[in-house]
C-alpha cells in the first residue's frame, strides 16, 4: 500500500458485500447495497485540538463499522479504498 492519510484519516477496504441470503438466493448487483465494514490499512498520526494531540484509536488491521456514504472512495493499482475521518467510524468488531 501506498497511501500515508494525513491527521486524523484512516484507510479503509471494504469487505465485499453478500452475494447469498441466509435462506440461499443470490442477489443481483443491482440489489446489492454499499458495504458499511472494512479493514483498516493505514492509519494516520492523530489530530491537534487546541495545542493537544489526539492519537488515534482504530489501528491497522482492525475491522471496523462506517456509515454508508462515509468518506471518499479512491482507487490506486486496480485495488479500491475509502479514506475517511477516524471520527466516520461508528465501532470496532471485536
Amino acid at each position: 500500500m501506498k497511501i500515508q492519510p494525513l491527521s486524523d484519516r484512516v484507510v479503509v477496504q471494504a469487505q465485499d458485500a453478500d452475494e447469498q441470503t441466509a435462506s440461499g438466493l443470490f442477489i443481483p448487483d443491482t440489489a446489492k447495497e454499499k458495504p458499511q465494514r472494512g479493514t483498516v490499512l493505514a492509519v494516520g498520526p492523530g489530530r491537534v485540538e487546541n495545542g493537544t494531540k489526539i492519537d488515534m484509536t482504530v489501528k491497522e488491521g482492525d475491522t471496523v463499522l462506517y456509515g454508508k456514504y462515509s468518506g471518499t472512495e479512491v482507487s490506486l493499482d486496480n485495488e479500491d479504498f475509502i479514506i475517511m475521518r477516524e471520527s466516520d467510524i461508528l465501532g470496532i468488531i471485536q
